[in-house]
């Protein structure tokens, strides 16, 4: 047997900013010039999110005028490519076909740049995409939803759906940069633009006491959805999230656990049992009720603890009950969200690791989850916050209907 050792070093670069497409704002350009070959500008091909440029009507434009403005760096292959969002695009194989399809006609090389706009689930199927085209090419995501700028789209994972679960097919690959332009959190509808602060909350509780503390105070202006600590909040999540990709030792997840999952068991069910109508930022607030509850119940947390997260998490606007949490299984009898396990256990490549938290700012896996327990912690969610929800679900059943749902993991 021959074996060596291979070490590799990646750059993970993110940026925030504000106007990435003002012709004064050189943060994309610089990212390219950086890195660009002697001799010429670098060719670059754009895919814009169905919805985001519904809500950005003068995007492409203000693309095209900008690779124009900095024509000495940047080639702009075409007019940028508008595909749909949400988390149906990626059940949509077709729209990998047309990535490809895309990337083939206009010859993007490795020394080119995809440059994909949207929420995380674009950024999903793009990513997947340009990471499986001339085995990789270079990515800049720009996301454009608070879930993604705090949480999945600085990530390395990139996947669609198929044989009816999320994220079968994929790839670990880490983008070339990050963009977080900020000025698109502004055309987000108010839910969306909330469901980022759950990202934020959950990462503060396994990594960070003290921007947990900052959550707190200031929870009031974040329900508000103030910009300053808003976009403070976003900053910190996504800086919390990349240092635990870089320095956990697993970035590509060869091993079980997945601490920034922390809740996730019963959000990803939860998601599906309801079709996605239970968005991802609501699921996971809802599973990090659950699995708080279940640790008091074990002894792993103390209660006053367990108050203080629920409180700061219905605080900044999430419902923490779902009716649907109560659908049973026709042959059991037991809640389908228990099912939620099985399914995570396989995600996780076989064994079942859940991450939970003893004190705020740190954190524990387990692998066995009590059956009897979880059902006690979802009795108790229920007594705490059904009354609650139901009033909520009456008040807002006059409401327009939300744009595709936006999902992560």
């Amino acid at each position: 047997m021959i074996q060596r050792a291979i070490q590799l070093t990646y750059q993970h670069r993110v940026v925030f900013t504000h106007g990435a497409f003002e012709k004064s704002n050189l943060a994309l350009c610089d990212l390219v010039a950086d890195a660009a070959e002697l001799g010429g500008p670098s060719k670059l091909i754009f895919f814009i999110d169905q919805g985001v440029d519904a809500a950005n009507p003068k995007l492409r434009e203000q693309i095209e005028t900008y690779c124009k403005a900095h024509s000495n760096t940047l080639k702009l292959v075409s007019p940028p490519l508008v595909l749909p969002g949400g988390e149906s695009c990626k059940n949509d194989w077709a729209l990998v076909d047309k990535v490809w399809q895309a990337l083939n006609f206009h010859a993007i090389c490795r020394h080119s740049y995809v440059v994909a706009i949207g929420g995380g689930a674009f950024l999903d199927l793009a990513g997947f995409a340009a990471a499986t085209a001339h085995r990789g090419l270079r990515l800049i995501r720009m996301p454009t939803t608070t879930l993604s700028q705090g949480d999945g789209g600085v990530g390395v994972k990139n996947g669609v759906n198929y044989f009816g679960k999320k994220n079968w097919i994929g790839t670990f690959s880490v983008p070339f940069a990050v963009v977080n332009d900020l000025n698109f959190l502004r055309t987000l509808p108010e839910g969306e633009l909330r469901a980022g602060l759950i990202e934020a909350i959950k990462v503060s509780l396994i990594r960070d006491a003290e921007f947990f503390e900052f959550l707190k105070t200031n929870a009031e202006r974040l329900a508000a959805l103030e910009t300053g600590p808003f976009e403070t909040a976003i900053r910190r999540s996504a800086e919390l999230h990349v240092h635990h990709i870089a320095t956990s030792g697993d970035p590509f997840e060869y091993g079980s656990a997945r601490p920034l999952d922390f809740g996730h068991w019963v959000a990803h069910k939860l998601e599906q049992i309801t079709n996605f109508r239970v968005g991802h930022g609501e699921a996971v607030a809802i599973g990090m009720a659950v699995d708080l509850l279940y640790s008091v119940r074990i002894g792993l947390l103390d209660r006053a603890t367990c108050d203080r997260v629920l409180t700061l998490i219905s605080t900044v606007g999430f419902r923490l009950w779902q009716p649907d949490l109560d659908q049973r299984d026709a042959v059991s009898g037991k809640p389908v969200i228990l099912q939620g396990l099985e399914e995570f256990r396989e995600h996780l490549g076989g064994r079942l690791t859940i991450t939970l938290v003893p004190k705020i700012g740190q954190k524990v896996e387990v692998h066995v989850m009590e059956e009897n327990q979880i059902l006690g912690a979802l009795d108790d969610l229920r007594k705490r916050y059904g009354a609650a929800s139901k009033s909520a679900s009456a008040a807002s059943s006059a409401a327009s209907v939300p744009v595709a749902p936006e999902t992560e993991g």
